[in-house]
């Protein structure tokens, strides 16, 4: 088939040279197009940000070991002091130096409370693996994507090559039959049926010319390619591990799936919040110091136009005693939230097995399919002869040798397309295994 597939590229570009030397003709196996994919796809560049975006969010939750420092400066107006007696009945006005200006420096250090920061950079850490791992889903998503798109180039120039040999095929037929009608052995009909049915062998090619450019424009446009690149599958068409069985890709599915370890990874989230709800019982101890500076003096009379400073450290400790109350409520709640994570993984597991069930059944069934439609080829391409034998002479009317040739026709595409729906199917276990 490969040789065919070769043959009738060749043909084609010698009927179409204008459609190819524009063009750039690249040779790509299955591989080189999934590697070319993960490198160039926008799909899996706006995915790769979000693993930066989780990394970025673990430098900023460390931050919080680093001490809280504040500066502060107010330049004010004071206005004078009116005193008044206790009974209201004399006032005194006391002139009050008008400028007013103060200078601050605060330092605080979380010393303790409960592990708050240490839980919260590592859920952070978590919150990176979940990110890792949507982009490993990604990338498993795009690989069989682009992939199916290359089968389906290779699908189309497996049924270009039937469709040209049959046309060499009916262009021979169309001259013998030429040659019964100049000899007056049949009637005009028999050579109109035989042309037409050289132009539905080319609405065909057409159509499955212009189909493949279709492909290779939207591979190209994934594959950050020139979108003139034409694209030719060179993949082998050999079964590719038809022999291991099923319990070897459930059991891969588990251990590589990253729908699987996202599952798994949840739980692991669903834990670190219960851990640090339960940091709200504990108390907040933290360290501090600072330095004022303050203008006029106001706590001695008369007020004296002088700058007063002093700084202070030491240490504090709080409790928000509502916690008592409020913290039982929220630990709850992640309780129930980690219950939900643990049925979700059974759920993700379940839903697993049976993606790689299916994949596998439908992988050994296309196996089992091309060699029936070998099979059916091989009897259509005999009938197709007996009936052209009779046909030549004489024993067969025209009718019977297209219907023939439509059999010919039909079987050969069907175990063209049958031959890549094997390699379908296998890419498809692939990837419900996460190892694609």
């Amino acid at each position: 088939m490969v040789h065919n597939i070769k043959a009738a590229i060749s043909l084609v570009i010698a009927l179409f040279p204008a459609l190819f030397f524009s063009q750039q003709i690249r040779e790509m196996t299955a591989k080189e197009i999934a590697e070319l994919a993960v490198q160039n796809h926008r799909q899996l560049k706006v995915s790769a940000q979000n693993i930066d975006i989780a990394k970025q969010n673990i430098n900023v939750t460390k931050l919080q070991k680093l001490p809280t420092i504040t500066a502060s400066m107010s330049q004010f107006y004071l206005g004078d002091v009116l005193a008044i007696d206790k009974d209201f009945s004399n006032s005194t006005n006391i002139p009050m130096p008008h400028y007013g200006s103060s200078y601050a420096v605060q330092a605080t250090q979380l010393i303790f409370k409960g592990g708050l920061v240490n839980k919260s950079i590592e859920m952070a850490g978590l919150r990176e693996q979940l990110s890792k791992l949507d982009f490993e889903k990604n990338v498993q998503d795009v690989k069989f994507l682009v992939i199916s798109s290359y089968l389906d180039v290779y699908k189309i120039l497996n049924q270009e090559s039937v469709f040209q040999n049959n046309k060499k095929l009916a262009l021979e037929r169309l001259k013998n039959i030429q040659k019964f009608y100049q000899q007056g052995m049949v009637t005009r009909n028999e050579v109109i049926r035989g042309e037409l049915a050289i132009k539905n062998l080319d609405q065909g090619i057409l159509t499955l010319m212009n189909n493949k450019k279709i492909l290779n424009y939207n591979l190209s446009t994934a594959l950050s390619l020139p979108l003139d690149t034409e694209i030719i599958p060179i993949e082998e068409l050999t079964n590719k591990e038809s022999g291991i069985g099923m319990d070897y890709y459930i059991d891969l599915a588990h251990s590589s799936n990253p729908q699987m370890k996202s599952a798994k990874t949840n739980i692991d989230v669903a834990d670190k919040n219960i851990e640090i709800i339960k940091t709200d019982k504990a108390p907040t101890v933290a360290g501090f110091g600072g330095y004022s500076l303050q203008r006029p003096i106001t706590n001695r009379n008369p007020v004296v136009d002088m700058y007063a400073g002093g700084w202070q450290t030491g240490v504090s400790l709080s409790y928000n005693i509502d916690n008592l109350f409020k913290t039982k409520q929220r630990v709850k709640l992640g309780e129930l939230q980690k219950t939900q994570a643990n049925d979700a993984m059974i759920l993700v597991e379940d839903n697993i097995n049976m993606g790689v069930n299916a994949a596998y059944v439908k992988y050994q069934e296309s196996i089992q399919q091309a060699d029936i439609l070998n099979d059916a080829k091989r009897l259509a391409e005999e009938n197709y002869k007996i009936t052209e034998a009779k046909y030549l002479n004489q024993l067969a009317v025209q009718a019977e040798m297209i219907d023939a040739q439509n059999q010919k026709l039909q079987s050969e595409l069907d175990y063209a397309n049958a031959e890549i729906n094997v390699l379908y199917q296998y890419y498809n276990l692939l990837k419900s295994t996460g190892t694609l």
